[in-house]
């Protein structure tokens, strides 16, 4: 617990309150039904929130995925949202690491994420060189893959990930 937040893992009568918290967070862009479709492939997905004085604050999912013609268990966050309201509190940080720990313990190698290295690189996760997401991005998306190790008595997997269905958009990987 963080100021008054607790992590835990989402239930289906938070569904609408994560649509809401997507819509405060990124006004102008429609996470809603990708959240959506990601939040119906339980138990591929791990889904946390944090509430704070009986509201919910925030939200993260990690999806399982993997590496192409590997066996390595690797996961994709995002997206991760917290209310305008309750940022830079430590909120969003306290969901990652809560999903990094219970992804170790459940054997998953490495995380990937496409997002602002200022970020994510607080919380150990570096350029991504040897997994590559399933489209090209943009140039100016240098430095935004990324990504962080859980298990280093595993080796680093490489090649291209792969992906649920919910993930496969090109609009998704590009502005």
């Amino acid at each position: 617990m963080i100021d008054g937040i607790v992590v835990r893992e989402s239930l289906p009568s938070d569904i609408a309150s994560i649509e809401t918290l997507y819509a405060d967070a990124f006004p102008e862009e429609d996470l809603r039904p990708l959240v959506r479709e990601l939040l119906s492939q339980e138990p591929m997905v791990l889904s946390l929130v944090g509430h704070a004085h009986r509201a919910l604050v925030g939200h993260v999912i990690f999806s399982a995925c993997g590496i192409v013609g590997r066996s390595d268990r690797v996961a994709l966050l995002g997206p991760l949202a917290v209310a305008p309201n309750a940022q830079r509190r430590g909120l969003g940080g306290a969901l990652l690491q809560d999903g990094l720990e219970r992804l170790k313990r459940d054997d998953v190698i490495q995380v990937y994420v496409l997002g602002d290295p200022g970020y994510y690189g607080r919380f150990g996760f570096q350029p991504e060189t040897g997994a590559m997401p399933p489209y090209p991005l943009p140039e100016e998306y240098n430095g935004a893959w990324q990504s962080i190790r859980l298990r280093v008595d595993k080796p680093l997997p490489s090649g291209t990930l792969s992906l649920p269905p919910s993930w496969l958009r090109p609009a998704l990987w590009a502005p």
